[in-house]
């Protein structure tokens, strides 16, 4: 079944825990090169950060691509800030929850009706359209991708609030056992405190 092969190569992946600033940051390599880094908060156990990396096509090491939280925005020189991105533009995050994946787009000042979510189970994409022709989005849920879960039309759902559409998927029960399990896991690491450089590892 692809959800255990997907904990099995978790399990299986180097693993090296850091406690920080109310956080365990958990940096995992696997098999294949590539690297991933989560951060949890340290009360609820709510993942707040998922990025990636791979190595490049000479083998360096790629940049950092962020799949759930905030990314932090690159600093531009000066001469550069006037092209920087419009602040008014839409933006999309996505911050899960402890049930739901979940979705921000800010910006959009239209109100709920106009927003239509559509799923399309061949492409496993979810789109976001718009009456007014004004947004349109098409994303991926990496998460089912990885263990082949099919995306259902029932688990999503959206509101509009504060000119931001907040978008909802509800967790598939195999999800959440197998982040159930993944945590279990996370908490027998021994998490160095940040600075220390003999970080324990599995």
């Amino acid at each position: 079944m692809a959800v255990q092969s997907w904990i099995d190569q978790l399990k299986a992946s180097k693993k090296t825990a850091i406690i920080s600033d109310g956080k365990r940051k958990v940096h995992y390599l696997f098999s294949d090169v590539k690297e991933m880094a989560e951060e949890y908060d340290m009360k609820t156990d709510e993942l707040i950060l998922r990025k990636w990396r791979a190595k490049t096509t000479l083998g360096g090491s790629g940049a950092w691509q962020v799949e759930v939280g905030n990314p932090q925005p690159s600093p531009l020189p000066v001469e550069q800030d006037s092209i920087k991105e419009n602040s008014s533009n839409p933006v999309f995050l996505r911050n899960d929850t402890k049930t739901s994946f979940q979705w921000r787009v800010r910006n959009l000042p239209y109100p709920k009706e106009v927003y239509s979510l559509t799923i399309e189970p061949v492409e496993r994409v979810c789109i976001i359209r718009t009456s007014n022709k004004k947004y349109y989005k098409k994303f991926t849920i990496p998460d089912l991708d990885r263990c082949q879960l099919p995306l259902e039309d029932s688990a999503i759902s959206h509101t509009h609030a504060n000119n931001t559409l907040i978008i909802s998927y509800k967790k598939p029960k195999e999800l959440l056992s197998l982040e159930q399990e993944m945590m279990r896991e996370l908490k027998k690491l021994k998490g160095s405190n940040e600075g220390d450089i003999d970080c324990k590892t599995q």
